[in-house]
């Protein structure tokens, strides 16, 4: 099924263009990609394309890298004539005059169900709090960070044992899958957009990588929440003896947050059980 109007697709990481991936085996393809500039990137900070614009080359998409958006950008994106903007994971702030820059809207992909946890951080924090259920929304893009009206939801528990490195890549498909099936509805006038309970709202901050320090003293359930939470990301550690110990593997067992393997400062991965053995 295609699109009946055309638009253009905002977006960036990986997720951005497995998405736009999903959209475009769906028949929507989009007028004009915009990703951000080629960034350095590995040891030696080679200018890379971002995972969206490598994409969108391989399917001869025009594609747009603006530093900000500015009147330069703006202008160079409205001579597209899109009549609706998708978002996944662009990056950078929309103003209020490139969201009115399109008459059916920016609709935008957000990882929880809002208006719980708005933010950078939905997955995690969702993680964080203990949540046994999150999910993915589509929303029309407000001034106010994913304070849009929403236009569908759906709803994934989420299993005690699961890491953000299970769940991800299942709210990414999710999020796919619920775009394509409900953009024809909304751009047709058949699904009016449900405005968000504002009094409802949490917030989700960004993370920094002190946030993955972690306290064994601390509450197990606390700790297994942020080694599930930062698992694929941050990640946690500890330090032993004065060591850095990045964690890569542990459990939650019997009322216990047992850590299985980790990295030492300076040293390969091993048990967590033998270093503690050899120091």
């Amino acid at each position: 099924m295609s699109a009946p109007s055309k638009f253009a697709y905002f977006g960036t990481p990986t997720v951005a263009s497995e998405t736009l991936a999903t959209l475009i085996e769906h028949g929507f393809t989009p007028a004009v990609v915009v990703t951000s500039p080629d960034a350095p990137r590995g040891r030696g900070l080679v200018l890379t394309p971002s995972p969206v614009k490598t994409l969108a080359l391989t399917q001869s998409l025009p594609v747009l890298t603006p530093e900000k958006l500015d009147e330069e950008a703006l202008a160079a994106i409205r001579a597209y004539g899109c009549d609706y903007a998708l978002v996944v994971a662009y990056g950078k702030i929309f103003p209020e005059e490139l969201i009115r820059a399109f008459p059916k809207g920016v609709i935008n992909v957000h990882y929880s169900l809002l208006p719980k946890y708005r933010g950078a951080t939905p997955l995690e924090t969702a993680m964080l709090a203990g949540e046994s259920e999150t999910g993915v929304t589509i929303q029309k893009m407000a001034r106010e960070m994913d304070a849009g009206d929403i236009i569908a939801q759906e709803s994934t528990p989420i299993a005690p044992t699961e890491t953000a490195r299970e769940l991800r890549p299942r709210l990414i498909s999710m999020g796919a899958e619920l775009l394509v099936a409900s953009l024809p509805g909304y751009l047709a006038g058949d699904i009016a957009p449900v405005p968000q309970d504002a009094s409802l709202a949490t917030r989700a901050h960004k993370l920094k990588k002190e946030d993955g320090l972690l306290d064994l003293s601390a509450p197990a359930l606390e700790n297994w929440n942020k080694y599930r939470a930062y698992a694929d990301g941050i990640g946690t550690y500890f330090f032993e003896n004065g060591k850095r110990m990045k964690i890569t593997n542990a459990e939650f067992a019997k009322g216990e947050f047992r850590v299985l393997s980790v990295i030492p400062e300076g040293r390969r991965e091993m048990s967590f059980a033998d270093f503690s053995k050899r120091n």
